[in-house]
């Protein structure tokens, strides 16, 4: 256990901030030793991440603690369906490029940030995948009882950007190992319009469009949209893209033809948060030690320098700007913590 234990770095927008005392756990025993310890010094518990989704608050007055374990065990397997167990721990992109050995599903959310354990938290998604697709059960320990708990995909209560571990269970539960349900065969999600046109290019050329293949086209078209965290602190997209009502959506599409829009299976709308921040003038903008990035307007920067109150104004003015030219309410991913 590390007292005084400065998080700058292990938070992808370098915020600043100290907490109390930090340690990681590589087995059960060692989490429930660390609990033991946390209540006789009268410390809360937090539980970190990769830290690439949340926003430093200043000094955290708790234990905050991460996982380090980092197993990964096939459990069982069928003709069609294989179920492998990837401890918390785990770096989620080293996790996905060593899934397609295993099998299939979790490609295009390669070079998405963060560990195994915080995907379900946030449901991360990308390029038509989320992780619920893909998700079978969550173990963890619930804080408030110390009994281990197995949640099924259905009692995570997935949403779009969003969890049980958000909700009802947030600050109460340590995720600890993730089941995922992945297909034998391989079956590519090319809907997203980049992807679909590489595709094609690869059958124009005679070439396969493999696993393997999928997750490089991936991290190329991330790397060209997303800058990385360890060249530029950021933390990936940083606004959900906003989903608004049927009339709403056809209204501002009709003003607004350049304007993306994703049509919802009830009816509603998706449109796309960094459209309407580059429209807003946000696009390459800077307030103080934060801006929105020159290549894409939906990913806040800093320059290693910002605190949290500088993102906080950041994020209140596009959220202003973007409300009163397009009416539409933008909603941040990343999490006080």
């Amino acid at each position: 256990m590390i007292h005084n234990a400065d998080l700058r770095s292990l938070n992808t927008l370098r915020l600043p901030g100290v907490a109390d005392a930090f340690a990681s756990f590589a087995s059960v025993s060692e989490l429930l030793t660390l609990l033991d310890d946390a209540e006789r010094l009268g410390l809360g518990i937090k539980v970190l991440g990769g830290g690439s989704n949340v926003l430093l608050a200043g000094d955290i007055h708790a234990l905050v603690i991460q996982s380090a374990m980092t197993r990964v065990q096939v459990l069982s397997q069928t003709d069609a369906v294989v179920r492998v167990a990837v401890d918390a721990g785990k770096v989620w992109h080293d996790w996905v490029v060593e899934s397609i050995a295993c099998g299939h599903g979790l490609e295009n959310l390669a070079l998405i940030p963060g560990s195994v354990g915080a995907a379900p938290v946030q449901n991360i998604g990308a390029y038509g995948v989320e992780v619920a697709q893909c998700l079978e059960s969550v173990v963890g320990l619930q804080l408030s009882t110390r009994q281990l708990r197995v949640l099924s995909a259905g009692e995570c209560g997935f949403g779009y950007r969003d969890s049980v571990f958000k909700r009802e269970l947030s600050r109460d539960f340590v995720i600890l190992r993730v089941v995922f349900r992945l297909q034998r065969v391989f079956q590519p999600e090319l809907s997203y319009g980049p992807l679909r046109q590489w595709a094609d290019n690869m059958k124009a050329e005679s070439s396969d469009v493999t696993p393997a293949a999928l997750i490089r086209e991936v991290c190329a078209i991330r790397s060209s949209k997303l800058p990385s965290p360890a060249e530029i602190p950021n933390a990936g997209s940083f606004f959900k893209n906003p989903v608004v009502p049927t009339h709403m959506g056809q209204a501002l599409k009709a003003r607004y033809p350049a304007l993306p829009v994703y049509p919802q299976a009830d009816g509603s709308f998706k449109l796309a948060a960094g459209w309407l921040i580059e429209q807003a003038g946000w696009k390459g903008k800077w307030l103080g030690n934060a801006g929105m990035h020159t290549e894409q307007a939906l990913v806040l920067v800093t320059n290693g320098q910002a605190s949290y109150g500088d993102v906080t104004a950041l994020k209140d003015a596009v959220i202003r700007d973007v409300a009163e030219r397009f009416a539409v309410v933008l909603e941040p991913e990343p999490q006080p913590f």
